[in-house]
């Protein structure tokens, strides 16, 4: 990352904000080359309110790009770069995570719904029971995703039903709703002083509201969740001018002023981006990319808006599978059991023992998503010997997001016909080599991982500079930089892959029907006796304890 006084004269800069679950990055790339010149990183806190309740304070989110902006443009200056050179700014989210505030004072009404909150789970249940044939793929063939807990809308739904804040201000015609870009891009174009409230499709999309052929909000989705349209924020492309940075008072990162937010997409559309898939059948982050027309799975996968590149360009498609718990697992083993420090110390922990020795983990934290899609599972851990210790343990964190991936891969080559010969990987998690080496090793294919791990941050840039107005960026396959990358190659035997997929099969469905909405009351050995035979036992079995008690009284005297 180091930069020295010759790039005084660089080019157009592109900047990026990366708002993740566990974190907040700002980071500046050189247009020309894609060099990633420099940035900061701030963690964010998660709250547990309630046992599958995950809250976020969207003043701290906020608060957090401020930061992350001012200590980058420090850096910048430090190492001789002029700010000035920076042309546009792109916007990439955690998805799904859903907020409400108050247009009048700017003022979130609640915290930040995570997108892994369960607390919408008996919402659900009702919303699937209430569907022909209790079809969960009931709203599938607009929005391309099943009833779930993962997606915006219920959690929406829940905030109306049970924030009275929030309905107060629905009630008033004050009350905007938004995912993180929203927010964010709302605030600092203005906020309550002329904020521009928007979207982009790829965010649109997963919010169950969205309809993916008409590309817009849907009246009849709206309905049918009771969601005022009104609150809703416009959805624009992935890539044109929102509106332009607001000075920031009080603040060094000011200079940013009158920028142009240009560019927003969700992280795993994003990555795609900084991938550079523009081309039919292209395979990233558990992704598949179609071009023009979304194609529905028939396996437990989402259909979903991959991007669109400008106001008239077309939309691409994608088959996604997430997995949606993978550095979920390194904080929980890391926070809540303390048996690691860092993400660092997983790796050498897991590799010390290169096995887990039997010891399998299903992170289940909030159910299973694709492709089963079944929030009563919760996590287990089987396997267990006296043998097993926190070694083994942590090599089954890693193989678990392994296995997670195998699943969905298997779903995609159903679902497509198209044979995967490798699977190109992004993310924080690439950096742990050994889980690199895991994942060619359970898929029995090349893992592919870009030598610059920053292709989602990077992504955004791209779509930023790109957008009409900004034109600093070229998209054409003839001036995008090759990426260059490392290849990890399978070092085990098919049928020892095999062997160990088919375990983690059976922990899967061990882990299912865990948990219910439905009241669950003591039960008693006489609940299916009829009610007179039970009076009667009852009865009979009070008589037969006084008399024992009686003669044991007499026993012992």
């Amino acid at each position: 990352m180091a930069a020295s006084s010759h790039r005084i004269m660089l080019g157009p800069l592109v900047a990026a904000i990366d708002q993740g679950t566990s974190s907040t990055r700002f980071l500046v790339f050189n247009s020309t080359t894609a060099e990633l010149l420099s940035h900061h990183q701030v963690e964010i806190k998660q709250s547990f309110p309630k046992e599958g309740w995950v809250e976020e304070d969207p003043k701290e989110i906020l608060q957090s790009v401020y930061e992350c902006m001012e200590r980058t443009c420090e850096k910048l200056t430090q190492l001789n770069i002029d700010i000035s050179n920076i042309k546009a700014i792109g916007v990439t989210n955690q998805r799904e995570t859903t907020l409400v505030w108050d247009k009048e004072t700017g003022e979130p009404l609640y915290n930040a719904i995570v997108w892994l909150d369960l607390r919408t789970q008996s919402t659900v249940e009702r919303l699937i029971n209430k569907t022909p044939g209790r079809n969960k793929n009931h709203l599938k063939h607009k929005t391309g995703l099943p009833i779930s807990t993962y997606f915006s809308a219920v959690k929406l739904r829940w905030l109306m039903d049970n924030v009275n804040e929030v309905h107060e201000a629905i009630v008033s015609h004050r009350a905007m709703f938004g995912t993180i870009d929203s927010w964010l891009i709302w605030c600092l174009t203005g906020g309550k002083s002329g904020g521009v409230h928007c979207t982009d499709v790829t965010n649109a999309s997963r919010t169950m509201l969205f309809n993916i052929h008409t590309m817009d909000w849907d009246p009849e989705l709206c309905k049918y969740f009771g969601i005022p349209m009104e609150i809703l924020p416009r959805v624009r492309s992935s890539s044109e001018i929102y509106g332009l940075m607001v000075s920031i008072i009080h603040s060094k990162s000011g200079a940013l002023s009158g920028i142009p937010i240009s560019g927003c997409l969700g992280d795993q559309s994003a990555a795609l981006v900084g991938q550079m898939c523009f081309q039919d059948g292209q395979i990233a982050l558990i992704f598949m990319l179609w071009e023009i027309y979304p194609v529905m799975s028939d396996h437990g996968l989402l259909t979903t808006v991959a991007y669109k590149l400008g106001r008239d360009k077309p939309a691409c498609y994608a088959l996604e599978g997430s997995v949606a718990i993978a550095g979920a697992v390194v904080r929980w083993l890391q926070d809540n059991l303390g048996i690691i420090g860092s993400s660092e110390e997983l790796e050498k922990l897991a590799a010390s023992v290169g096995t887990s020795y039997g010891c399998y983990f299903v992170p289940a934290f909030s159910g299973l998503y694709a492709p089963y899609w079944e929030p009563s599972a919760r996590g287990i851990i089987c396997g267990l010997t006296q043998f097993t210790n926190k070694s083994h343990l942590a090599f089954a964190a890693l193989e678990a997001v392994c296995f997670q991936t195998r699943e969905i891969l298997d779903a995609m080559n159903q679902d497509s016909g198209i044979p995967l010969t490798q699977l190109q990987v992004d993310g924080g998690m690439t950096s742990n080599r050994l889980l690199m080496q895991l994942q060619a090793d359970i898929l029995c294919i090349p893992v592919v991982k870009p030598s610059m791990p920053e292709t989602t941050a990077l992504g955004a840039a791209m779509a930023a500079g790109a957008a009409e107005g900004v034109s600093v960026w070229s998209l054409s396959p003839e001036d995008l930089s090759e990426v260059t990358s490392e290849k990890f190659e399978p070092q085990i035997n098919p049928e020892e892959s095999e062997f160990r997929y088919a375990r983690w099969k059976k922990a899967v469905q061990k882990s299912m029907n865990w948990e219910t909405t439905e009241p669950v009351g003591e039960t008693s050995i006489f609940s299916s006796v009829p009610l007179g035979f039970y009076i009667m036992g009852s009865m009979l079995m009070l008589i037969g304890a006084k008399y024992i008690a009686g003669q044991f009284l007499i026993f012992t005297f």
